[in-house]
Order: structure tokens, then sequence, then C-alpha cells
């Protein structure tokens, strides 16, 4: 099995000119013979094996910029490993409440040092925006100003952020902006760690799953909405119920902002190895998903890709959880921070970057309003002047 693991994998990664054993910064240094069956596996047990150690590559995401610009990722291997995951994600609804938990536990209520470790001071665990920016520091200001100015926020406001993490966009906005602004979230460790960050601000932070905003607020009681990285854990199954609500939740004037990865074409699930590591039930809307889910719900005023700006996001979170490693493994939390979760870490931040360095990925911003509200055209969009 081993030897004809070994002949077809070589044949495959040669479509990419990726060498088994070769010397190019993108070659598969191969170091147990365990590689061969467990990649066979495709995607989960091709990620797998790495965390393992049984092989190894100079640039990880030098060798991901040629799997998938070789389509690789879409080879019957990978196609097949997946049919499971695929047809489960088909029949059942993956973002329950309790699917929507798994994600929460697994990710996001790990301990909140480590994520210190390597995000910015506004802990934006999502793109930043490079126009100006050239430090990770600078990049997370730059994106929250551009959320802030796109939905036009002044003194005031009632701002809603739905899956509101550690709180960095409602500190940025209370601060900046003087809005009044209520974060929601599932994570138990987020909550925590954002009422501390945010205190003595105008911000409220409420353990709440989206479903429940109807039974916690009047209808159009807020004047701006923001979902900044989070879509991404609702599944397709369930847009059209958060858009609703969303809408339910917004004044009739007012702008709600999506900020999401979007995906090159339709999917119902994440990546295998992506949705068994780090992000449970999860999934990367497709164009035509949104669109769908918005039909007679919102008026889409904008809609822009920054997709090119999470490589650099990536790296320099990478840069930083490598530099801080020794930091991270001395963490005491549950289950110690070991060799096997770096290297997971590792190959999900370069993993990723190689998807929006090749466009297979983006990130896009899209502002929304109600039908017949408006009275000119949007100003973000007007090139005009």
């Amino acid at each position: 099995m081993s030897t004809v693991a070994r002949n077809f994998l070589t044949q495959l990664f040669s479509q990419a000119e990726i060498k088994l054993n070769g010397n190019n910064p993108w070659d598969i240094r191969v170091n147990s013979d365990r590689f061969y069956t467990r990649a066979m596996r495709g995607s989960l047990g091709f990620g797998e094996s790495y965390m393992q150690g049984d092989w190894d590559v100079e640039s990880i995401d030098a060798l991901f910029r040629r799997i998938i610009r070789m389509k690789i990722t879409s080879s019957p291997l990978v196609v097949f490993n997946r049919i499971a995951l695929d047809l489960k994600a088909r029949l059942t609804n993956l973002q329950t409440r309790i699917g929507s938990r798994a994600i929460a536990e697994t990710h996001y209520d790990l301990d909140y040092r480590l994520y210190e470790l390597f995000l910015g001071p506004y802990n934006q665990y999502t793109c930043c925006f490079y126009n100006r920016a050239q430090t990770l520091e600078e990049a997370e200001v730059e994106k929250l100003e551009m959320v802030c100015n796109k939905l036009d926020l002044k003194e005031g406001d009632q701002v809603l952020d739905i899956g509101c993490g550690w709180g960095g966009f409602a500190k940025y906005a209370a601060e900046t902006r003087g809005c009044q602004v209520t974060g929601i979230s599932i994570s138990t460790e987020q909550i925590e760690f954002a009422r501390d960050y945010t205190a003595g601000l105008p911000v409220e932070i409420i353990e709440c799953d989206y479903r429940d905003l109807p039974k916690r607020f009047a209808a159009r009681h807020f004047d701006k909405v923001v979902i900044i990285g989070m879509i991404e854990h609702v599944g397709y199954k369930n847009y059209r119920k958060i858009f609703e609500i969303v809408h339910e939740m917004l004044k009739d004037d007012g702008l709600f902002l999506l900020h999401t990865i979007g995906n090159n074409q339709k999917t119902m699930v994440v990546d295998p190895w992506i949705e068994k590591y780090i992000f449970r039930n999860s999934m990367a809307p497709a164009m035509a998903q949104l669109a769908h889910s918005l039909e007679g719900i919102f008026v889409v005023q904008d809609w822009e890709n920054y997709g090119h700006y999470y490589a650099p996001t990536l790296a320099h979170w990478h840069e930083r959880f490598e530099a801080n490693w020794p930091q991270i493994a001395a963490i005491e939390t549950r289950n110690r921070f070991d060799e096997k979760f770096r290297r997971m870490f590792n190959y999900y931040f370069l993993s990723c970057k190689a998807g929006f360095e090749t466009e297979h990925i983006f990130l896009w911003h899209l502002v929304m309003s109600k039908e017949g509200h408006r009275r000119a055209v949007y100003p973000r969009v007007n090139l005009l002047n």
C-alpha cells in the first residue's frame, strides 16, 4: 500500500511541479513513510501528517500556492475524501445552537493569552487593512477606521456588533466615535475578556445567540449593525435567518456592514482539516449564496474585495506566533500548547495565506440598507469627486 501511495502522490504533486524530497522551498521532505498512506486521506490526512511531523517543507505558503493554482484541491482524491463531510452538511444543519457552540468551545475559548501573543492591540482576529499601514498595529486601526467610516458612525449611535470577539471594534467605535455599542457573543472566554477590555466605555457585552436578539431588543433598536468575521460560522442554511434578524433590529434609515471571508465557489462546509482542527462547523460563503439570502431583505449599496490584505495579516500573525512561541508554550492552561499545536497553527496561518494570495478565497465588505430609505448614492462608491 505504501508503494502504491508513494507512486500515486509523486505523480499527483508533480502536476504542480512539487517534488517529494526535492530541493525547492515548496518541495515536500518526507520524514516518515506514514506520510504516504495518511496523505491518501485527502486534505485531512495531509494536514494531520504535517502536525505529526511526517513531513516538512521550507515554505508552507509556497507549497500551497502551487497546490491551489494547479487545482490539486479539486482532484478526485480530495473530492472523494470529503464526500461524507459534504453529505453531512447537505443533510443536516451544522450550525444549530449546539453546533454553533462547537467553534466557540474548540477555538475561541482557548486561553486568551495565546491570542494576545500574536494579535494586535485591538484583538482583530480577522483581516486587517494595509493600504498605508506597514505594521499590524497600524493595519488594525486602518481596518477599524474603514468600518467606522463606511457605517458613517456618529456620536450617540446605537451600534450592534454581532460576534463581537474580544471587544476590539466595540472599544474603538466607542472611543473614537462616541457610539453606544452592544456586542454579543457565545464564547464565554471572549465575553469575559471583552467586558474587562471595554470597562468604563458605553459598551455592553452580552452572552446571546443571534437567534435570540428579537427576545432581547425591540425592533428597529439600532442605528447601525456590524458583523465582522462571524458569518463564516453561521452556515448557508441560516443566512436568510440572520439577515432577517438584522433587518428587524436595524432602524429604517440605518446601515449594516458585513465583513466576511468569501469563497470562489459554492460550498456547504469548510475544508475537512480546517473543520476538524480550527473552525468547526464553518464555511465561507460564495457570492451567489449571500446574494440569494439577501434578496428582498436588503439593498446592497457597496461590495468590495480586500482579500489581498489578508496575506500580510496572516504573515504578521505567523511571525508573532513564532517569535512568542516560548511564551505560548509556557502558558498554564487546561490543554498545554505543545509542538503539535505549534505545527497546527503554522499550517493554518500559511495555508490560508496562500489561499488569499491566489484569490482562491477573498475578504468582502458589503454595506447594506433597507429598501427605499436612502435619498442619494452611497458616498463610498461615488468616484466622480
